[in-house]
């Protein structure tokens, strides 16, 4: 088992200002200020993916992570190219799908953002970035440290359930995190973890990341302009489109939309517009549930809803699932003429998947949506959705003023 007999003594050189710290705060006198450890890991009783050192600041998890793990790949941060794009600045040797497919699975899943320098990235792109490329390193095990260090807390939450469930569907390499911060614990879902201040060892049983509770409020073409910049094809959005907002904890995480599908056959379908989930909070399902709790809404009004999509995560997740029926795989072929929309917009260049919600009807004004995502299942899904505080009805565009005023002047003429 992983053993570390650590001593680090630092001498102390006399000063003026060091014998005037020492009797400021009673500091005994020494020749030096030393720290030992004595730590044994019993992890090869069982087999592990995820582990988990954690202590606050200056509590030696660095220099454990060194020590109990000497032959693994010890991550402190990757060189990225100055002025190429964050795809250039994975390995040669790696073939620009096995670059998208990891960037995607530890939740950036943003083509535009993945073009961009690594400089002009966001912290939590950042850090996601640097776990795609350590997911894709030939070692048996990688050490991280200072894991979610750098990011706000809900993005280091978000970020560490998708890199679990990413590592676990790839079953290599296996990660031991080193971080300050306890509050991942639950959703890293460790096989075990080691707390650096108590010296205590525990093995977990796992239980899946806690789960996330959507508020999904109506809302106006205005909200698009949070999110336009992330969408994976097209910044534009449609002036009939309908539009939603995700909340989580109060914070806008995602936008949803759909519009009247215009068919010479079937005249009570919708499609799906633009649906958008914001970087840090990808990975985990929320783009999925969002765009189920879409078609449940407008089932539950008599409508139809389809949908087209050439993500791949989305796809994959159409496919196994049983609120999807897919009709339709490959290029669609071209139709009428280029929209105001762009090029872009059209799908007859890309292989994409058209499906069709089939699954429950959600109550109309239905307003959250739960999802939680097990270890062995597809990503996560719409659930129940209580009722809570709608948007619907509250506010009105000018457009609606304009047009109420105009009916009354017409109806005030007629008398």
């Amino acid at each position: 088992m992983p053993r570390a007999d650590v001593l680090i003594e630092s001498p102390i050189v006399s000063s003026f200002r060091v014998e005037q710290v020492r009797g400021m705060f009673d500091v005994p006198t020494a020749k030096s200020v030393r720290h030992e450890w004595h730590v044994n890991l019993p992890v090869e009783d069982k087999p592990w993916q995820i582990g988990l050192i954690v202590g606050p600041s200056g509590s030696g998890k660095t220099t454990l992570g060194r020590r109990l793990f000497p032959d693994a790949l010890f991550h402190e941060g990757y060189d990225w190219p100055a002025e190429a794009a964050v795809v250039d600045g994975f390995p040669p040797d790696l073939d620009g799908t096995e670059i998208t497919q990891a960037l995607s699975s530890v939740g950036f899943s943003s083509p535009p953002h993945w073009l961009k320098r690594y400089s002009h990235l966001s912290n939590g792109q950042r850090f996601r970035c640097e776990l795609a490329r350590l997911m894709l390193e030939d070692a048996e095990t990688v050490v991280f440290d200072e894991f979610t260090s750098v990011v706000d807390r809900d993005a280091a939450m978000v970020s560490s359930a998708a890199v679990a469930k990413a590592l676990r569907r790839r079953g290599s390499p296996r990660l031991v995190a080193l971080s300050c911060h306890f509050d991942v614990i639950d959703w890293l879902d460790p096989d075990w973890v080691f707390n650096v201040a108590t010296g205590d060892f525990s093995w977990r049983c796992l239980q899946g990341r806690p789960p996330i509770e959507l508020r999904i409020h109506e809302a106006t073409g205005a909200a698009w302009s949070l999110f336009r910049g992330h969408h994976y094809l097209t910044a534009n959005l449609h002036k009939a489109a309908r539009c939603f907002v995700a909340t989580w904890r109060g914070t806008p995480v995602a936008f949803t939309s759909y519009l009247h599908f215009v068919h010479p056959k079937v005249a009570n379908t919708k499609r799906e517009h633009r649906t958008v989930v914001l970087p840090d909070y990808q990975g985990v399902g929320i783009g999925n549930a969002v765009s189920e709790w879409l078609g449940g809404y407008l089932k539950g009004q008599g409508w139809r809803f389809q949908s087209t999509t050439s993500h791949p995560a989305m796809i994959r997740h159409r496919h196994r699932s049983a609120n999807w029926r897919l009709h339709r795989m490959g290029h669609a072929p071209p139709v009428g003429k280029t929209s105001a929309l762009g090029a872009a917009a059209h799908s007859c260049s890309r292989v994409t998947a058209g499906c069709e919600y089939v699954g429950p009807p959600v109550a109309p004004l239905a307003a959250s949506s739960r999802e939680k995502q097990s270890r062995d299942t597809a990503p996560a899904q719409s659930a129940s959705a209580p009722k809570a505080a709608s948007t619907k009805g509250r506010s009105r565009t000018a457009a609606q003023r304009l047009r109420g005023a105009a009916r009354r002047r017409a109806g005030q003429r007629a008398r």
